[in-house]
């Protein structure tokens, strides 16, 4: 080994985006992540080891979206990237909504801050908001690696200086609920449902909506269920996963605050307490046993990198 060998552990939250009024504007991080660790070798290019999700299905090499992100940010900045291996623990269901290839992103940017920070020979420390625009370039649009990367609720947007967040702490007393299934939605086609217009009622309903939805999430979390109506993306999307539809319905007739997570097809249901996650949660398990039940919380810190031991590096693999 030379002493510019170095290994790092990396790890991104889960996220849900749009929550129902704020559609390509608020995420939240969830406390469900992928892990990953990387150490750098002699050796260009790339070997990715898959451990869980994606594993058998997903790029190995230089392909795979993790190193294409981090090779991304060292191409943009005119520096070579040292040759890696990475081992990625991945637990976030891939098609689902729940943020993989934003999770995917956000990791491969900062094993990229962690390598330019830690260079033994010309360290280069990134700010935060040259993190967020490398992600946010790389994925299209900001609400999903906002939170991945600051974690809590974000709201995102951009202006001509690029893409911009707020952070915000979410009430105690949000309980989130994330039910998964077995079929998968390509965000590209839940997209291209969505009309280019829409009527000026609908628009205006869901800048209420999104309003009152920030206040129900950081204050009031007895208003999620009104504060979660939304008329601008999930009723043109709902006949492409009619079960995702049908159980959205179930729940709210129940005054469950449930939406689309993401483009789908997972929800998210955020519960004014645990007795009421509760509720919710068997109710689903009655009407629908085939979905996944994830009882989270969310995620405050966001994404993390550290630098490791590189003999210790990949003691646990079996």
């Amino acid at each position: 080994m030379t002493r510019a060998e170095r290994a790092f552990r990396v790890h991104v939250p889960a996220t849900s985006a749009n929550l129902g009024p704020g559609f390509d504007t608020l995420g939240i991080a969830l406390a469900y992540g992928d892990e990953l660790v990387v150490a750098t070798r002699p050796e260009p290019g790339a070997t990715v080891t898959v451990i869980g999700v994606g594993e058998g299905e997903v790029d190995t090499d230089e392909r795979n979206l993790v190193v294409r992100s981090a090779a991304f940010v060292f191409e943009r900045l005119g520096r070579e990237m040292p040759g890696l291996n990475i081992e990625a623990r991945n637990r976030i269901p891939h098609g689902r909504g729940m943020g993989s290839s934003g999770s995917a992103i956000v990791s491969g940017v900062m094993i990229a801050a962690g390598l330019l920070a830690s260079d033994p020979e010309n360290p280069l420390e990134l700010s935060e908001a040259q993190i967020f625009a490398f992600a946010t370039e790389l994925e299209g649009h900001p609400d999903n690696v906002a939170p991945a990367l600051f974690g809590g609720l974000t709201i995102a947007w951009t202006n001509e200086q690029g893409p911009r967040f707020k952070r915000l702490l979410v009430h105690r007393g949000v309980a989130p609920l994330v039910l998964v299934p077995t079929f998968t939605m390509s965000t590209e086609h839940a997209r291209s449902l969505q009309p280019k217009q829409v009527p000026h009622e609908d628009a205006v309903f869901n800048v209420s909506r999104s309003a009152l939805l920030i206040a129900a999430l950081t204050q009031s979390p007895e208003l999620l269920l009104e504060a979660t109506e939304d008329r601008l993306h999930q009723n043109y999307r709902g006949a492409a996963m009619p079960e995702t539809r049908d159980l959205i319905g179930a729940l709210r007739e129940r005054g469950h605050a449930a939406v689309v997570s993401g483009a789908g097809p997972s929800i998210l249901v955020m519960s004014n307490g645990p007795a009421e996650r509760l509720a919710a949660a068997d109710l689903v398990a009655e009407i629908a046993p085939e979905w996944q039940i994830l009882t989270l919380a969310v995620d405050i810190k966001g994404a993390t990198v550290e630098e490791i031991p590189v003999d210790s590096a990949f003691s646990s693999r079996g």
